[in-house]
């Protein structure tokens, strides 16, 4: 399936963006809550139901023990969205303090994430936060980078108001450099429009030179609900918000497979279109066996941590 990434410039609704889609997903689905800054899900959504023994920090320190006890950390550490458990999220930090030592394991988390899309069949959704630059480049410490790196998409998410969008426009060409650089390509770079403002989607796509690859409508009921700051509107199932979210994945999924067709069979130049194919690209390295056997030990029941 797809790995998508929300991040923003500055608060635009990414915790609550990600929340819907994982919770609107026709498919197993993931979100992990990954902002550098701190979790909200767990003292919001969850009512504080969950402790600070499970969660993100965790998989930090079972990734120095080893691969095989990040794959198993990483299922013992998710909590159910649902009673299938077929959407599930994993818990951000408890303390802005924790994420220098998630620096060296965002990139085996990354991994782990992207067996779980490819193999798995899982929607995964990364609550990657609020963008902290460095020199123009992405912060090492406050970003969690390679995550956005191994993501197939990365949204940056903006309401649709001048203001969001004049901060949201010094982060465009930081996050098309990593991109290019580091990642899969500038075109996996788009927005997530908020539709709380004046802004149309052709608007935002011409101030920020990006195309608008979802947009998400202003329900302020079901948002607070998401949020944590509301109760359960009477209609959630009939929810605007979750049904646009619903779309969005559909939308996003079509556009990734198109990025993945694109790079396997990139267009030959024309002055080389007479001239043998040229070899096909090498195929994606395989997870290792342990960090694969996250999907055996999610397939398998366990209790809920909140229990």
């Amino acid at each position: 399936m797809t790995v998508t990434a929300l991040v923003s410039a500055k608060s635009s609704g990414v915790t609550t963006s990600a929340l819907a889609m994982a919770l609107s997903s026709t498919r197993p689905s993931l979100l992990a809550e990954c902002d550098p800054a701190g979790g909200t899900l767990r003292a919001g959504f969850f009512q504080a139901q969950i402790t600070a023994g499970t969660g993100l920090y965790h998989l930090a320190v079972a990734e120095r023990a080893g691969e095989d006890a990040l794959a198993r950390a990483f299922a013992d550490h998710l909590v159910r969205l649902d009673a299938s458990g077929n959407r599930q999220v994993l818990p951000g930090l408890t303390d802005p303090a924790q994420a220098p030592a998630l620096e060296r394991s965002w990139p085996a988390l990354a991994q782990v994430m992207r067996v779980l899309s490819d193999e798995g069949g899982y929607d995964v959704v990364i609550d990657a936060g609020r963008l902290a630059l460095e020199s123009g480049r992405l912060h090492s410490t406050l970003t969690p980078a390679p995550l956005l790196h191994g993501a197939d998409l990365v949204l940056l998410v903006v309401r649709a108001t001048d203001q969001s969008l004049a901060l949201a426009r010094h982060m465009t060409e930081p996050l098309r450099n990593e991109l290019t650089d580091r990642g899969t390509g500038a075109d996996a770079l788009g927005v997530l429009l908020i539709e709380d403002g004046p802004r149309r989607a052709h608007e935002v796509s011409e101030a920020l030179r990006l195309p608008v690859m979802a947009a998400l409508p202003w329900e302020p009921d079901t948002a607070a609900y998401l949020a944590g700051t509301g109760s359960a509107p009477r209609k959630l199932n009939k929810s605007a918000l979750l049904g646009a979210a619903r779309t969005a994945l559909g939308h996003l999924q079509a556009a990734a497979s198109r990025r993945a067709l694109h790079q396997q069979y990139p267009p030959a130049p024309p002055a080389l279109a007479a001239q043998p194919a040229p070899a096909a690209l090498p195929a994606q390295a395989q997870a290792t066996p342990q960090v694969a056997g996250v999907l055996q030990r999610l397939s398998q029941g366990r209790v809920d941590p909140r229990v």
